[in-house]
């Protein structure tokens, strides 16, 4: 496999080795919901409220006048820009690059959207106000699910990890369409059509074979700039510039994509997540927010929707000689399953975009968001820890 040679290949690689690989993105993550907690339900409660919340002098530009809105409409692009990295490589030369490769982790992730949304809207659909939030337990988070995995080693076959994170990549890609469908509020055309037209530009050069990254970079930052003042969520511009990046190989093997990639995965997974993790896990507990219908629906959502879901497309594609399910017992196809259970991230995400402006709705979105994600996660690493390792 190509090595980039790069400063910023580098320095991601030696994050990789600082942290630990994919089980200390996981807790690290995990420790930074901790610590957003902790700071949420202590005396810097005020200051960590004030360090987020407050606005920023003389921030560059208007519409991010505070860190949280740096972190979540900004940094975050980052992310989802990684994201869309890593489903173009998998849909051009990776597990979904076929028909036949793409069946089963497309049924799996369609019916692990829809069966939490289905069960969300029993519980807390019939509340008006409440069903906006139906997409809040339909997505997964890779970095802690691959974490959980990870910290498996040899309890998790191969297969079962390839298949979660092509499931989850699936997942990502669901998510972000509903993202840019659903939670858009009114639409600019100008600045949108400006932001499709600085996309047109990036796949000209593509086109061109440019193959300096610096040129991409840039135009992604503006697409990013326009999509911002466009209406539809500026995160969605990461995955639509990602998408026009060139894959092309040269002769060492080497594409902007891949160099793309492997330079930004480990900051996305040991600074961007981290960072929005502990911008957006504090809740404060004290103020006693009942666990209603909201945060209830959220839960059962992602504890038995995900696996509901997921599981019933695996059987029911192998029933129908769909498709083939990947080497593993039912034990551990079922621990896979709940492990897609965890939505934290994305899950927070998309509970700030389902009620804008209503910040009770949104701590209590948050509540059955860490509880969900709690339970699938214990819950998967103990179906898979005392799982059989034959049939």
């Amino acid at each position: 496999m190509h090595r980039t040679r790069n400063p910023a290949s580098r320095i991601a690689r030696s994050l990789s080795r600082l942290f630990g690989g994919e089980a200390g993105a996981g807790l690290l993550l995990i420790l930074s919901a901790a610590l957003a907690m902790l700071a949420a339900n202590s005396p810097l409660s005020g200051s960590y409220h004030a360090l987020l919340h407050a606005p920023l002098p003389g921030s560059p530009i208007a519409k991010l006048e505070t860190a949280h809105l740096w972190i979540n409409d900004a940094v975050m692009a980052v992310f989802f820009f990684v994201v869309g990295l890593e489903i173009k490589r998998e849909l051009l030369i990776g597990e979904l690059s076929t028909p036949a490769q793409r069946r089963l982790p497309v049924l799996a992730a369609l019916g692990g959207m829809a069966a939490p949304a289905i069960i969300y809207l029993a519980v807390a659909g019939r509340d008006p106000g409440l069903s906006q939030g139906w997409a809040i337990p339909a997505a997964t988070d890779i970095a802690f699910a691959v974490g959980v995995l990870a910290l498996l080693s040899k309890r998790a076959p191969p297969a079962l990890r390839l298949f979660l994170l092509t499931v989850a990549i699936v997942d990502d890609l669901g998510a972000v369409g509903i993202i840019a469908l659903f939670y858009t509020a009114q639409v600019k055309l100008v600045w949108l059509g400006a932001g499709f037209g600085v996309l047109a530009l990036m796949l000209l050069l593509a086109r061109l074979r440019i193959s300096h990254a610096l040129p991409y970079i840039l135009l992604a930052i503006v697409t990013w700039y326009c999509v911002l003042h466009s209406g539809v969520h500026a995160t969605v511009a990461g995955v639509l510039a990602a998408f026009m990046i060139p894959l092309r190989l040269d002769r060492h093997g080497d594409s902007p994509l891949l160099r793309l990639e492997h330079a930004l995965v480990p900051w996305s997974a040991y600074l961007v997540v981290p960072l929005f993790g502990f911008a957006n896990a504090g809740v404060e507990l004290a103020n006693s927010i009942a666990f209603g219908a909201l945060p209830l629906g959220i839960a059962l959502g992602l504890l038995l929707g995900k696996p509901i879901g997921i599981l019933g497309a695996i059987l029911l594609a192998a029933k129908l000689r769909l498709a083939e399910p990947p080497v593993a017992n039912r034990q551990q196809l079922a621990g896979m399953a709940m492990l897609c259970g965890i939505g934290f991230t994305m899950s927070l995400f998309i509970g700030a975009l389902a009620f804008p402006g209503q910040q009770a709705l949104i701590d209590e979105a948050k509540i059955g968001v860490l509880a969900g994600s709690i339970l699938s996660a214990f819950c998967g690493y103990a179906l898979l820890r005392l799982a059989p390792q034959r049939d």
